[in-house]
């Protein structure tokens, strides 16, 4: 079996996370205004957000740190089609202890797990402490970060991801004071709305299931579905509505 027998992965996303083209436009609008000449994107995946604020702010260079391949490779593959690859490097390596940076821009979008030991649970203090490491003073980073809207039951919990945990993640009023006392202020707070999320969840999945439509019997059905329907599951009966993503535009102090 081959990579071409399988479901295509995730064509339909332009970012892996809940961000409209929008958002997007706006973030990238106002972080390209404050002129960066380095930017370092943690956890870059195949690094869209990267590629456009490289594009936005002409002479900046970037790196795009990953531990993916085969999003590596689609990220060198897009920055070649749009002329950004003398720019733009993505380097297959682990960001937590990096001795990269630091940067005037640091992107971590969904990827603060990157930051913390992989030998221990996820950390949002700890990441937050290596943002603002590797930001260079008078800089900015972009944290898009998980937080509770509300604190789930331990039924909802039950119905997340595998080992969900109410310490996995904080209020959304939490999460900026844990970044107040990692020495950033917040200049910019949002939040995905539910169209976002809904777009999000959905071409997360959409390959795997009209792949599966068209594959049923396939070797490699059976554990695709499964798969599938676990995830469909733990959003719909289980984070929807309770588990939001923030956008915050951090600066460091001093």
């Amino acid at each position: 079996m081959t990579a071409d027998d399988l479901p295509p992965r995730l064509t339909r996303l332009a970012f892996h996370g809940p961000m409209s083209e929008a958002r997007a436009g706006r973030l990238v609008a106002t972080l390209a205004a404050a002129r960066p000449a380095t930017v370092l994107d943690i956890g870059c995946g195949w690094g869209e957000f990267l590629l456009r604020i490289l594009e936005a702010a002409p002479g900046a260079t970037g790196v795009g740190l990953d531990v993916d391949a085969r999003d590596l490779a689609r990220g060198r593959e897009l920055a070649a089609r749009r002329g950004l690859d003398g720019r733009a490097g993505f380097v297959e390596e682990s960001a937590f202890a990096t001795s990269r940076g630091p940067a005037d821009l640091v992107l971590c979008l969904g990827s603060s797990q990157a930051l913390c030991d992989p030998d221990g649970p996820h950390d949002v203090a700890a990441a937050l402490r290596g943002l603002r490491r590797l930001v260079a003073p008078g800089g900015r980073v972009l944290l898009g970060e998980g937080f509770w809207h509300r604190v789930p039951t331990a039924e909802e919990l039950a119905r997340m991801w595998p080992d969900a945990r109410e310490d996995d993640h904080r209020t959304l009023g939490a999460l900026v004071d844990e970044a107040v006392g990692a020495g950033f202020r917040p200049a910019g707070i949002e939040t995905a709305d539910r169209d976002e999320w809904e777009q999000f969840e959905s071409g997360y999945r959409y390959d795997a299931e009209v792949w599966l439509a068209a594959h049923p019997d396939h070797p490699a059905a059976a554990e695709t579905r499964a798969r599938v329907d676990r995830q469909r599951s733990s959003w719909l009966d289980g984070y929807r509505d309770i588990l939001g993503m923030a956008y915050l535009t951090l600066v460091p102090v001093g």
